[in-house]
């Protein structure tokens, strides 16, 4: 089984939800972004962080605009079903950009980062982080990962939408950054079933293949189980 929901802020009381709750040994929740947990380098929070990797399930996630970046590149990457992670603790990891994944029978393409309130202002800012947006060399990793499984995945797990659906969900224009024209590439060149994202804090299925998450939960059930360990 795998669940599926948007931004976790770190909230605890999230995998309280009845979907999360059934998660069963290898099975895997992912988190489309801001996922929040890793903010501070507390002992409180390394409590929490150790606490959310011994659960049964793995809990995988993207970056969204509400992390600690400087935190996060200090974890190490190693490979998962496939693709790069990098092992925040025990089973919990965040899924490393561009990379694509082969989990319980689905083909899963990751890609975090996102462009927040704060880009305008930076300089008067210490919340925003440069590695929100990603680099020309990330953009060209997903490219040739995409290319070597000929454009075609079965899911798209984001934190920003591509920017033509921002400006049709918000209502209101937006700056584009290569990220979302990079996503809009995608959303016009690739085969997927269905494409998750966050960001927005809403719930919305935008048919016929785009969910924004905020604190739904989806469930998708496994074709196969887990063979591809952690290593």
């Amino acid at each position: 089984m795998i669940c599926i929901t948007g931004d976790t802020h770190g909230d605890l009381s999230r995998f309280k939800h009845k979907y999360i709750k059934k998660l069963k040994k290898n099975d895997c929740l992912i988190i489309c972004g801001d996922f929040g947990f890793v903010w501070d380098g507390s002992e409180k929070e390394q409590k929490i962080l150790k606490k959310i990797g011994k659960k049964k399930f793995y809990t995988l996630f993207v970056e969204g605009c509400n992390e600690n970046y400087d935190l996060l590149e200090k974890y190490p990457e190693q490979e998962f079903c496939g693709g790069k992670v990098r092992v925040i603790s025990g089973k919990l990891m965040q899924l490393v950009r561009g990379s694509i994944y082969d989990i319980q029978g689905y083909s899963i393409f990751a890609f975090g980062g996102g462009q927040s309130k704060e880009m305008d202002t930076r300089l008067d800012c210490n919340t925003w982080y440069e590695a929100e947006l990603p680099t020309n060399d990330e953009i060209s990793s997903a490219v040739g990962n995409l290319k070597f499984r000929e454009n075609t995945v079965d899911y798209i797990i984001t934190h920003e939408p591509p920017g033509s659906l921002k400006e049709f969900l918000s209502f209101e224009a937006h700056e584009r950054s290569r990220m979302h024209a990079f996503f809009d590439a995608i959303k016009n060149e690739c085969t997927f079933k269905m494409w998750f994202f966050g960001k927005l804090h809403k719930n919305k299925l935008i048919p016929p293949k785009y969910n924004c998450l905020f604190d739904d939960v989806i469930q998708i059930k496994s074709n196969e189980p887990l063979k591809k360990k952690f290593k």
